[in-house]
């Protein structure tokens, strides 16, 4: 999503940190940040997106879930653009990220 809110770039891919910065290098070079919620793979998908060179957020779910809900077609899609709008205004609580070893 650029500055102004139009989506430059969507797209899908695995749950893994070199799928997801292949294709974040080849369509979103210049990223300015990659934001998902907390879920089971958060902790784990933040340190490994930070190692391979990303400026990652992780929104807490319970935060997100209440802005995200009253959007009327609620999809992983219209989710997705959602957290990104959530990123650019600002409108977010990062969640904090355990250590590695954790």
């Amino acid at each position: 999503m650029d500055q102004t809110g139009g989506v430059t770039f969507e797209g899908c891919a695995p749950t893994n940190p070199e799928a997801i910065a292949k294709l974040l290098r080849r369509h979103a070079g210049n990223a300015e940040r990659i934001v998902f919620e907390t879920g089971s793979l958060s902790n784990w998908l933040w340190h490994q997106l930070r190692a391979l060179g990303f400026s990652v957020i992780c929104l807490d779910a319970r935060h997100a879930n209440a802005a995200l809900s009253m959007r009327i077609n609620k999809s992983d899609p219209n989710d997705a653009k959602g957290l990104a709008e959530m990123a650019r205004m600002g409108w977010y609580r990062e969640a904090a990220v355990k250590g590695a070893e954790n």
